[in-house]
């Protein structure tokens, strides 16, 4: 039997040499082995507390990452070759627009002219050619007068309705985003497209020219009219450029739809008739 000596001189030792430096690690106790998904220990019968659920953080990343995106978002991203050049031609519209309001304001840089083009610009008004028309026919004795009359009379009413109409379901502001005045509030001239002046100034110079004999030189000037009436309005600052080109557009489409539905000189006297209190329809 080993003396008691011997024993404690044994462990001594071990202990000396457990304590060497390359030995250190064995000393350390081994840390417990946690499973896959699991908050426990292996060999651990003590059980974690319930964790604290984390404040969710805002993620730009879509949650699903196989979700699409809004159509319009993509449009916005990823815009056609003729969105594209669409909104080029919108802008550059606008631009040349603003650029040539220098009638716009009485501050503008031909503000002193304003007097005068407003002027230009009324005679492409609608009522000043709606009350012009019917003092015409009032003073007119010829049944061919009264019959050109009536139909250009129709033709102005027709222009009046379908530009206002128009001109609600757009709703184009002008460049300047100015306020309409009495006369344009009396003719529902409330909106920039389509430019009621230049449509109704193409469909008067081109019913003129085409049933009245008149010579070139009042030829010349009749369409030269019917192009400063609608420029007229852009250097006011209330129509943009395209409002103008579709004016002028909308106008001879006015006059082609006039000319196909033209009303004889019966058909017109009838109406004066019914419009005078006259008619018998026993005649």
């Amino acid at each position: 039997m080993p003396s008691a000596c011997n024993v404690r001189s044994r462990a001594r030792e071990r202990n000396n040499v457990l304590s060497r430096p390359e030995f250190m690690s064995l000393n350390q106790p081994l840390p417990p082995l946690r499973g896959p998904g699991t908050s426990e220990g292996r060999g651990s019968t003590r059980r974690q507390g319930p964790s604290k659920p984390q404040a969710s953080q805002p993620s730009e990343e879509p949650t699903d990452p196989g979700s699409k995106m809004p159509e319009e978002d993509c449009m916005q991203l990823n815009p056609s070759f003729k969105g594209i050049a669409i909104n080029s031609l919108l802008a550059i519209d606008i631009c040349l627009s603003k650029r040539m309001g220098v009638c716009a304001y009485t501050s503008s840089s031909c503000g002193g002219c304003r007097s005068m083009v407003t002027l230009l610009a009324l005679t492409g008004h609608g009522i000043t050619w709606i009350i012009g028309t019917i003092v015409c026919l009032t003073r007119s004795h010829t049944l061919a007068g009264q019959e050109v009359l009536v139909n250009l009379l129709l033709a102005l009413i027709l222009d009046v309705m379908t530009v206002a109409g128009v001109q609600r379901l757009v709703k184009r502001r002008g460049p300047w985003e100015m306020m309409p005045g009495l006369m344009d509030c009396i003719a529902m001239d409330l909106y920039s497209f389509p430019a009621a002046h230049a449509s109704r100034a193409a469909l008067v110079s081109k019913f003129l020219l085409s049933h009245l004999v008149l010579a070139v030189p009042l030829r010349i000037l009749l369409v030269l009219w019917a192009f400063l009436v609608g420029i007229s309005r852009v250097l006011l600052g209330k129509h943009h450029l395209t409002d103008m080109v579709c004016g002028f557009a909308l106008g001879l489409l006015h006059f082609s739809l006039m000319e196909s539905v033209w009303l004889s000189s019966s058909t017109c006297q009838t109406l004066i008739s019914i419009s005078t209190f006259s008619w018998s329809p026993l005649i």
